[in-house]
């Protein structure tokens, strides 16, 4: 399906996401935007403290039928925090797997084998390597997502679109991951990253699929990078 010609993952000079403290200094590479940039406005309320409860449950329900789907591919949009953008495709596999394949002329790729993920610049043959479990990739890419660890900030529930924004110290250091949702359907829509200093960068998926079988070489790292590891 891929080859490791393929451009893949964050566009050129927005893969920081991964530095630092689990997360960059600046915003997710580089996985999903105008809706979810909006979300984070001064117009989007805090759950309430009576509410919460409620809140987090239809958060829950959200999180149990997107970690159902164990297999899923498409195209994406990225938006990153200085109005970069750049498009390709995007696999995933549950437990862990993701490849990110960006449109030239883009030198990066983004993969996750289960344990790791690399962010390769094919230009400069160069890779870095992260645990996959000090990432926001590590929420997205979990086998069960389980919100019951006060991970819940805020949920808006509007007609078309859910809205749930995660924060967990362990996982996101001081960032934020803002989730949108179909509120009829609960298929993820798009996703947006907000590090520390309030740097965003947005994903939108479109075009997909689920339940098909991918190759084992898909989300393979290459031999250069694991020798990092």
């Amino acid at each position: 399906m891929t080859n490791e010609k393929e451009t893949t993952a964050a566009a050129s000079g927005n893969t920081g996401w991964l530095r630092g403290e689990g997360l960059s200094r600046r915003a997710f590479n580089g996985i999903l935007i105008a809706g979810a940039v909006a979300a984070l406005m001064p117009g989007f309320i805090p759950v309430e403290a009576r509410a919460q409860a409620l809140a987090a449950g239809t958060a829950q329900k959200i999180a149990d039928h997107f970690s159902s789907v164990k297999t899923m591919q498409g195209e994406f949009v990225q938006f990153g925090p200085r109005g970069e953008q750049t498009g390709g495709k995007f696999y995933i596999q549950r437990p862990g797997k993701l490849r990110f394949n960006y449109d030239e002329p883009s030198p990066m790729r983004v993969i996750a084998d289960g344990k790791s993920v690399v962010i390769g610049n094919q230009k400069l043959k160069t890779w870095d390597t992260y645990p996959l479990s000090k990432t926001p990739l590590s929420l997205l890419l979990a086998d069960t997502i389980d919100l019951s660890a006060d991970m819940v900030r805020k949920v808006k529930e509007d007609p078309d679109l859910t809205t749930i924004v995660l924060g967990n110290k362990t996982i996101f250091g001081d960032s934020l991951i803002t989730m949108m949702f179909d509120t009829k359907t609960y298929d993820l829509r798009q996703w947006t990253i907000t590090d520390n200093q309030g740097k965003e960068t947005s994903v939108i998926i479109m075009n997909v699929q689920t339940g098909m079988s991918f190759d084992d070489r898909v989300f393979r790292m290459p031999e250069t990078a694991t020798k990092n590891r």
